[in-house]
């Protein structure tokens, strides 16, 4: 995929890139879906490239190790399948993994003089793979250099962050969101890219989730609530309809966040005034995320729990 923005990052890393005193360790942080993973690979393959040597793909790379995320258990799967778990959280990286890597440390790079490894996410490891970790940021072998994906560089430990150069990544701007899901998804409908646009809030790997979810009808429920208000209900009945009679966690959870966004937006040009409400509206729509591990996700009491939010958020009318 196209790498869009991150250009005082990219200028960091190729800076230190071509100098005599490249940093060993780096941590890549900022919120999920910003394009974290991806630059860590497009670094990594720069890092590692030699002239004049045919470079493999990223993911086949000899000198270029990535740690792998055990495989679910049949359990974990239905567990994900019944909403019970969360599906864009991954597993934790074993100490197992973090040990592999290390024995393979031990002898020089294949194609060239220098090997990458990525940890992806470094925020998220076993405590003994943490401290695996720890000793090779310790101890770098000659010549190989950490990229460390951090969404909560906050979870990570201070001696591993005092070891690492930090690299930050901000959200992208809505046009630059859309221009990467126009890239990745030339032929979806342009009202589900732009609820994708709207809930991702500058995260395009977020927003690449979102337009699975087909959106689209959603949000214009909700935008039709947000500005005209739901007297009797009727907005919030097409918006049960749209979120379906059966929705999963993945579904509730794109909801939530839609409905989330786009009060958020709202607040920008709304009258100082009214601006209380819409806060107000946004901090219940966070507590309502909050309750979706225990949510029955019934269309109908959703519809009516956010489209009460999205009604209370709207302007008031004036009377006729």
């Amino acid at each position: 995929m196209k790498l869009f923005g991150h250009d005082a990052a990219w200028a960091e890393w190729r800076a230190a890139l071509g100098s005599d005193r490249m940093h060993h360790a780096w941590i890549l942080a900022g919120p999920r879906g910003t394009g974290k993973g991806l630059f860590a690979r497009a670094a990594a393959a720069e890092l590692v490239a030699e002239p004049g040597v045919p470079q493999p793909p990223v993911n086949h790379h000899p000198d270029i190790l990535i740690p792998e995320h055990p495989p679910e258990n049949k359990d974990e799967e239905k567990k994900r399948a019944d909403g019970q778990e969360d599906i864009r959280r991954k597993r934790s990286i074993p100490i197992d993994e973090i040990r592999s890597v290390q024995h393979r440390l031990t002898t020089r790079p294949t194609l060239g003089q220098r090997r990458a490894v990525i940890i992806d996410p470094a925020d998220d490891l076993e405590k003994g793979a943490v401290n695996a970790l720890l000793k090779s940021l310790e101890e770098p072998p000659v010549g190989t250099y950490f990229l460390l994906v951090a969404h909560r560089p906050g979870r990570l430990l201070p001696t591993i962050r005092s070891r690492c150069r930090m690299l930050r990544f901000a959200p992208l701007a809505d046009a630059e969101v859309d221009s990467v899901l126009r890239a990745a998804a030339p032929e979806a409908d342009p009202a589900a890219r732009e609820a994708a646009v709207a809930a991702a809030q500058g995260a395009p790997g977020v927003a690449l989730e979102f337009l699975d979810q087909d959106l689209g009808a959603i949000l214009k429920a909700m935008q039709a609530i947000l500005t005209r208000g739901d007297d009797d209900f009727p907005l919030r009945g097409i918006l049960a309809a749209e979120i379906g009679a059966r929705p999963d966690r993945e579904r509730m959870q794109a909801v939530v966040e839609l409905a989330r966004a786009v009060v958020a937006a709202d607040l920008a040009g709304a009258p100082r005034a009214h601006q209380a409400r819409i806060i107000a509206a946004h901090a219940e729509l966070v507590r309502f995320a909050g309750q979706l591990p225990t949510y029955n996700f019934d269309p109908g009491l959703a519809a009516m729990e956010i489209g009460g939010l999205l009604a209370s958020a709207a302007m008031p009318r004036e009377a006729t």
